[in-house]
């Protein structure tokens, strides 16, 4: 199945429903199709992908669903990125519509970027009856989706995601038209995110309207979800604490609030916990998924939460740390370093397989030859088939819901002068998930202030991934064939509680 069925459905099922916007601009169903089908005739024949590069805009939806129609990928980039990358990533995908907000456009001088509003406003100029309408695109294996994700090298991974992905996904886990007109959802995950693009689809499927806060912030969040009496919401750990943070003890009991969903990153049971107590009658969500598997395979619902938070059982309470169980359209393995299957309440890697899973990257796929995708993560199942996550077994940094890969940091810090050697890695961060800590070797007899070295990285990439810590040391351990033991470096830093700041 296509995207561009949704698009046929969403007319006919939600043909004078509101679907897109807030108190201040709204569409429904049949003015999205319109607008989908405007975009597709520009896109069709013209193009060869749609990239989108900016902040969440309220008609967000319309410029991927153009893509799909018109028969190309849908490329959202983060706009955050360092100008450098940004660009280089643009430039993967030559022949393709940039549409972009007025901040970014600045940054995108030679790449005829679109203004996202100047795109929709000339839509209007084009005379569906005059150029004749095109069929929308039917074929299901055809890529939909590609976002980048980072690895443990510092240049980002084109993870594909192709309609059958996305639709097995829907499909499983969502009924079509199961809201009802009263249902709002806030979307503040952004596009570049599997859980902005999900989040997108499954709430356009389910008849909801789609509620986009351009960019994040605790207060605004907080004052969106009263005015627009928003009855669902989905947010990455990072953003709940700010929340949490922002209520400052005060207690939502009259909020409109029905569920709240995150993911993206480990959360902390005390971050968690104080939701829980801010929210009593809103119904908490964890959905662990991954970019590779089209969004969500498991889910700890709102009884567990509840469950976990008033038992006195401390295996109930132990839940919270948990994401909950595996979805029915996904099967799971947790297999040893010999990939034989381990038992309940052992650790292994998490292998995964289901119609929704690519595991594909461009040009390679790293599905097995039975369909299994490992995901590089760690975790067991315990005996009620509840998995929890125990970290990565790669050295991807997990930050906010952001992949960080450590070599670009350490490529920035060892082309400081008297830099000689340079480890970066996670450590457990109960706001963040993780925090960055940077462990430099110096030229002997040299000396170099640690906050300059922040700032150097800062300069160069961005504030989130600049180190929180920079540990000085006379060296760092090697293989013999100069491998760097990342891991030891972690495990020691561990072992001493993350170390001090130089």
């Amino acid at each position: 199945m296509h995207l561009s069925s949704l698009v046929e459905m969403v007319e006919s099922g939600f043909d004078d429903r509101v679907l897109l916007g807030d108190e201040n601009s709204q569409i429904t169903g049949t003015e999205f199709g319109f607008l989908v089908r405007l975009g597709a005739t520009q896109v069709h024949n013209k193009y060869a992908s749609v990239i989108y590069v900016g902040e969440n805009h309220p008609l967000l939806p319309v410029g991927l669903f153009a893509a799909a129609w018109a028969g190309v990928p849908f490329v959202p980039v983060n706009y955050r990125l360092e100008d450098r990358q940004l660009r280089s990533l643009i430039e993967r995908y030559p022949n393709s519509l940039v549409l972009t907000d007025p901040l970014t456009a600045d940054r995108l001088i030679g790449l005829s970027p679109l203004i996202f509003d100047d795109w929709l406003r000339g839509l209007s100029n084009i005379d569906l009856e005059e150029v004749g309408p095109i069929e929308p695109a039917e074929n299901d294996d055809d890529v939909a989706v590609v976002l980048f994700t980072s690895g443990t090298t510092s240049e980002p991974k084109s993870a594909l995601l192709r309609h059958r992905h996305l639709m097995a996904y829907l499909l499983g886990s969502v009924e079509f038209g199961s809201a009802d007109e009263s249902e709002a959802v806030l979307v503040s995950v952004p596009p570049y995110h599997v859980a902005g693009i999900a989040n997108m689809l499954s709430n356009l499927f389910s008849g909801r309207r789609l509620v986009y806060l351009q960019s994040f912030s605790a207060e605004v969040w907080l004052e969106t979800v009263q005015r627009e009496a928003i009855t669902h919401a989905m947010v990455v750990p990072t953003m709940l604490a700010r929340v949490v943070d922002e209520l400052n003890g005060e207690v939502l009991a009259t909020s409109t609030l029905r569920t709240l969903s995150y993911g993206g990153a480990k959360i902390s049971e005390k971050v968690i916990r104080a939701a829980l107590e801010a929210f009593p009658t809103t119904g908490f969500v964890n959905a662990y998924g991954l970019t590779e598997t089209a969004s969500t395979i498991a889910v700890l619902g709102p009884d567990d939460h509840r469950a976990a938070l008033l038992s006195d059982d401390l295996h109930v309470q132990r839940r919270l740390s948990s994401v909950g169980q595996v979805l029915p359209m996904v099967e799971i393995e947790i297999r040893d370093e010999f990939e034989n299957v381990v038992g309940a309440g052992e650790s292994g890697l998490i292998f995964l397989r289901g119609e929704q899973v690519s595991g594909e990257y461009a040009g390679k796929s790293l599905l097995d030859s039975e369909g299994w995708f490992c995901t590089r993560d760690q975790g067991s199942i315990d005996v009620d088939g509840y998995l929890y996550i125990e970290g990565r077994v790669d050295d991807t940094i997990i930050r906010g819901g952001e992949n960080i890969a450590p070599a670009e940091i350490e490529e920035v810090l060892l082309a400081q002068v008297g830099v000689t050697g340079a480890c970066v890695v996670g450590l457990p961060d109960d706001e963040w998930g993780q925090r960055i800590v940077a462990v430099v070797v110096l030229d002997a007899g040299h000396f170099v202030d640690s906050d300059e070295l922040r700032e150097a990285v800062r300069a160069t990439l961005r504030g989130s991934k600049t180190p929180e810590e920079i540990i000085v040391r006379d060296s760092l351990p090697h293989t013999e064939t100069g491998k760097m033991l990342r891991r030891v470096v972690q495990s020691e830093l561990l072992a001493r509680g993350g170390g001090t700041q130089s």
